[in-house]
């Protein structure tokens, strides 16, 4: 009989380590079985033979041997990595690594290796300009991290695939990430007419069983492939890889918000390393953690600032127009949209150009603000946004815990001024169809029904035969549509008041973004943009493209307030009936927390109260990681934790 070490896929088991199985004959590790566990069957892998059985203990068999190739050697190190450094159980683990129903499959999967037999021809690429010549150079003299940080419209996603180009030549594959499925569409009709037969995407979209048999395609493979998908496709069993890209690497949806809790770019840099691959982070708005660790560690930084399709004949413009939302003469006609907005979206639809609507919307933040001068509630400590809690009539640091009384008059300059203000997207389509009842208008936002989202009708938007294109966060990012020429962004304010010390990144990344889907090289672009506060220093600099001037600003800030990238941070949270009874528990985990780390709060989470009970939190800060990852292997029972989180809230 032989022993072996198996990690279970499953979330019910919550095991730190691997199950002890014995079984008739040698297996490798890798290996995919079936297993009992309390009554019922699941998937396993095998991760090595043991010795002898366990002393003491009355071992299950393995029920049965899954007909497939053994994962790749390099995946299993991962596996063993992703555990260590982001801890969790072995079950959520493994479950990253290995798709539902592998077990049920048609053992008949040769068939899907026939698909690149009789390929179309390959599209011609546009010749590289002489930045992006300038760049491939760079990024082909040696395999390491790149961070590749080009204006929007630059050209990033054709510097990707001539790099794909150059690996795939090698025989080695080519692992193409994106944040949103909604942006898989253009990378798929991309790369599938530049890569007939090579290109495979894999998203939530497909039915579990082409996942699946996608999932097997690339494990029974010994054929170099591009696979195209978000960031689960970091753990695609792939033999080779000799290239790695995350495109729009500063998005949050690259951070797993459930265990285990990593960060799509520091288990790339992992996959880099063991299989001795590039790396290129690509952004027009770099994460300033990032971008201050490429510096520190002297990381190659590609700069790509010209427009990769600009005319030589008629060169393309972008203008951008400022509109003070405090001056209300100039929202005579609508609520939302100011007269100009309005004059510009006449003058689009008379071109048969298109416009986008943006709402600058996330988490569920109000803008708190004076409409006579600048002033918003900080925390005193963190320099955080304060968050209004109308049950209390409170202002509330979500970070530290810091409260205050919301104010009647603006303490800066004494007015009863103050407003609280939201809107919704299904608002501005109203609004938008009242004022442009002829126009064709859609809406896209993470409301959308599966038949109305962004990727499913990409052809209809790209074509132009939506007038008129409302949404949030989505459409601001790597979107390349040739008949968009007049961007709207509503209120440019909403993400500065998030309590998080993200809020800045956030509003520079999103509004750069989205101003950067006009004047890309096809039209002349117009962004118009509304906000209550003109001059504030991160509006300014994304609107004018000055990322020097917000990095230096919000480097300072980090390090006078102890964030990232100065610390490695652990968020602590906690749920009970009550608040009173939540607020007691974090007080006595806070109290045995040693000394020598920088613990804050403990505060109410941002969304207080989930499911009838109340959630409070504490952060804590150091400077060393194994301290956190010490605190969560002695957490007490009913707490969780997210390590490396990218905000707080």
């Amino acid at each position: 009989m032989q022993y072996f070490e198996v990690w279970v896929r499953s979330n019910r088991y919550h095991g730190l380590n691997g199950l002890s199985y014995c079984y008739e004959q040698k297996l490798r590790p890798g290996q995919l079985v079936s297993v009992p566990l309390r009554n019922e069957t699941f998937i396993g892998v095998i991760v090595k033979a043991q010795a002898r059985a366990p002393e003491k203990v009355t071992l299950k068999k393995i029920n049965s041997v899954i007909d497939l190739p053994p994962l790749p050697v390099k995946l299993m190190e991962l596996m063993r990595w992703l555990k260590e450094y982001y801890p969790a159980p072995v079950g959520a683990i493994t479950k990253q690594f290995i798709p539902a129903g592998i077990d049920t499959l048609n053992k008949d999967i040769a068939k899907l290796e026939n698909r690149d037999q009789n390929p179309p021809a390959s599209a011609q690429l546009p010749p590289l300009s002489k930045q992006q010549l300038a760049a491939l150079e760079t990024m082909l003299a040696v395999n390491t991290t790149y961070l590749l940080h080009g204006i929007t419209g630059s050209g990033k996603t054709r510097l990707y695939m001539e790099l794909a180009k150059q690996e795939l030549a090698r025989g080695r594959s080519v692992l193409m990430l994106t944040p949103e499925i909604s942006l898989t569409t253009q990378l798929e009709i991309g790369f599938n007419s530049t890569f007939p037969g090579k290109t495979i995407v894999i998203h939530s979209t497909l039915t579990p069983k082409q996942r699946t048999e996608r999932w097997a395609s690339l494990n029974n493979s010994s054929e170099p492939r591009i696979v195209i998908g978000p960031r689960s496709t970091i753990f695609s069993p792939l033999k080779d890889i000799g290239l790695i890209i995350l495109d729009e690497e500063h998005e949050p949806a690259y951070k797993q918000e459930q265990s285990p809790y990593y960060l799509t770019s520091r288990v790339a840099a992992k996959l880099r390393q063991l299989h001795q691959a590039k790396l290129i982070l690509g952004s027009a708005t770099p994460l300033i953690s990032d971008y201050y660790l490429a510096k520190s560690l002297d990381k190659p930084i590609v700069r790509m600032t010209e427009l990769a399709n600009s005319s030589k004949v008629k060169p393309i413009s972008r203008q951008t127009l400022i509109i003070d939302s405090k001056d209300r003469s100039l929202f005579n006609r609508s609520a939302y949209l100011s007269q100009p907005l309005i004059d510009a979206i006449d003058q689009n639809l008379s071109r048969k150009e298109q416009t986008l609507l943006y709402l600058n919307r996330r988490g569920t933040a109000r803008v708190i603000i004076c409409e006579k001068c600048d002033w918003q509630a900080r925390c005193s400590r963190c320099d955080l946004p304060l968050t209004y809690h109308g049950d209390s009539h409170n202002l509330r640091c979500h970070n530290c815990g810091f409260m205050m009384t919301a104010p009647v008059t603006c303490p800066q300059c004494k007015n009863p001024s103050i407003k609280y203000l939201s809107v919704g997207t299904k608002a501005i389509v109203d609004e938008a169809g009242r004022l442009f009842p002829e126009a064709s208008i859609r809406r896209f936002d993470t409301d959308n029904l599966k038949a109305d989202r962004l990727e499913q009708n990409f052809q209809e938007i790209h074509s132009g035969n939506i007038d008129i294109i409302v949404g949030t966060q989505m459409l601001a990012k790597g979107l390349d549509l040739p008949k968009l020429s007049l961007v709207g962004v509503i209120m440019a304010d909403t993400s500065l008041q998030l309590p998080d010390y993200t809020a800045n990144e956030r509003t520079y990344q999103l509004l750069e973004q989205v101003v950067g889907r006009v004047g890309r090289g096809h039209l002349n672009g117009l962004a118009i943009i509304q906000t209550y506060q003109p001059n504030n220093p991160t509006i300014s600099a994304a609107i004018n493209d000055d990322w020097n001037d917000f990095y230096t600003r919000e480097v300072e800030e980090r390090q006078k307030y102890a964030f990232p990238p100065f610390v490695h941070m652990l968020k602590l949270s906690i749920q009970r009936a009550s608040a009173a009874r939540a607020e007691t528990a974090a007080l006595k985990l806070k109290s045995s927390l040693p000394e020598t780390l920088r613990v804050e709060g403990p505060a109410p989470a941002f969304h207080e109260r989930l499911g009838g009970k109340y959630r409070w939190q504490l952060i804590v800060k150091s400077t060393n990681r194994s301290d956190l990852t010490n605190i969560i292997a002695t957490l007490p029972s009913g707490w969780s934790y997210n390590i490396d989180p990218i905000d707080l809230i």
